[in-house]
């Protein structure tokens, strides 16, 4: 079904999003590009998805752009050149959009637009071995699709430097700037507990959870609700009288599991 990514539902609801491009270290292009789009705006919308899991097949995670696809933007002109860029920053803001809890897991190496990949992923794990660089400037462009979702998960200030520096930073650094949470030797086994975590929780108000913090955080959308008391008690009161809401409340107190764990 897909050519450059592999994508796997286990009988819990996690979905497994694994960039398939080993040969070139998982790079982009027009395929990767278009599928991932397709993927989050279908598959992971689906009510059995409960959380999902972004990674990559081989020895690194994401190596950036494509060098085949990189050399045919040297022959399109302005207008095709644009096009193609709007797709990659749309395909960025559908996965960061994404309802569903997504955890990334880093190895080997995240460059460019996979340093991208995992600033929009909810929670990111790598192995302490991972290497990051934002490296656009050294082929003179910019990390610029990418960079409302890195700035906003890193602040300008580490932005600033790592944009202008293109310097290769380690997974110790990463956590230390808030790109990844955690360096850890055996990914599996913090992936499954952190999967055994989510899976406790409410899917409706993990998905409410998201969007309020996407909707505090971003500028244009803060703009939105100019009052933000008003707006963040009303995301409380739908929830209380919400139908996973009231049956989380009630299960605590008689101190059984809620329903969305039978």
């Amino acid at each position: 079904m897909y050519q450059s990514i592999k994508v796997v539902l286990d009988p819990k609801g996690v979905l497994t999003i694994t960039l398939n491009r080993p040969e070139v270290r998982n790079a982009f292009n027009e395929t990767m590009i278009e599928e991932l789009s397709k993927v989050f705006s279908g598959e992971v919308q689906e009510t059995k998805v409960r959380t999902v899991v972004l990674r990559g097949e081989g020895p690194v995670f994401c190596a950036g752009g494509d060098l085949e696809w990189m050399k045919k933007s040297v022959q399109l002109d302005y207008e095709n050149n644009l096009k193609d860029t709007r797709k990659l920053s749309q395909m960025f803001a559908i996965l960061n959009e994404c309802p569903k809890p997504v955890i990334g897991v880093a190895h080997g190496a995240a460059i460019g637009g996979g340093v991208g990949l995992v600033s929009i992923c909810d929670i990111v794990l790598a192995s302490p071995e991972t290497q990051f660089s934002l490296s656009e400037v050294r082929l003179g462009i910019v990390p610029a699709c990418i960079g409302p979702f890195v700035i906003s998960k890193i602040g300008a200030s580490q932005a600033r430097r790592f944009f202008m520096s293109a310097e290769r930073f380690s997974a110790d650094q990463a956590k230390a700037i808030g790109l990844i949470h955690e360096v850890v030797p055996d990914l599996s086994l913090r992936l499954n507990q952190l999967l055994e975590n989510i899976l406790q929780c409410s899917p409706n108000a993990m998905s409410v959870a998201k969007r309020l913090i996407l909707d505090l955080s971003w500028p244009e959308r803060r703009s939105q609700f100019p009052d933000c008391l008003e707006y963040v008690s009303k995301t409380l009161a739908d929830l209380r009288v919400s139908p996973e809401g009231q049956e989380g409340v009630l299960a605590f107190l008689e101190k059984r599991k809620p329903k969305w764990l039978s």
